[in-house]
């Protein structure tokens, strides 16, 4: 049985990925995993492939989610991404990382900020 928090996660990047789909982002999936690590949505905006961190806070007291992606976690996922790539084969697509905030308000989920090309590879 999945953790309370698993279950916040869970949800959140339901959340994040219908806000996305709303903005005309087309998702291609979801929590693809490699061995470096995990993305949570790979979408195409336009025509860009976007590999998305969703990323949740009970409280922005500490920082905003974002800021808690840390050069570890950023590393991580340029590898992934690196590893999405050469496996599907797709050479010279422009992507770029985005970040999509969500966080909990009087006990509901609810998209904050999307943060476009957050950071590079």
């Amino acid at each position: 049985m999945p953790s309370p928090r698993s279950r916040i996660g869970t949800i959140a990047e339901g959340i994040a990925r219908r806000e996305l789909e709303r903005l005309g982002y087309r998702t291609v999936e979801c929590n693809y995993r490699a061995k470096c690590g995990e993305i949570d949505i790979i979408a195409w905006d336009a025509q860009t492939l976007v590999f998305v961190e969703v990323r949740c806070k009970r409280t922005l007291s500490f920082g905003t989610p974002a800021e808690s992606i840390g050069f570890a976690k950023q590393s991580k996922l340029i590898a992934t991404a690196e590893h999405y790539l050469l496996e599907r084969e797709c050479r010279d697509v422009p992507c770029r990382f985005d970040v999509v905030e969500v966080v909990i308000k009087g006990g509901f989920l609810t998209v904050g900020d999307i943060i476009k090309d957050a950071f590079t590879r």
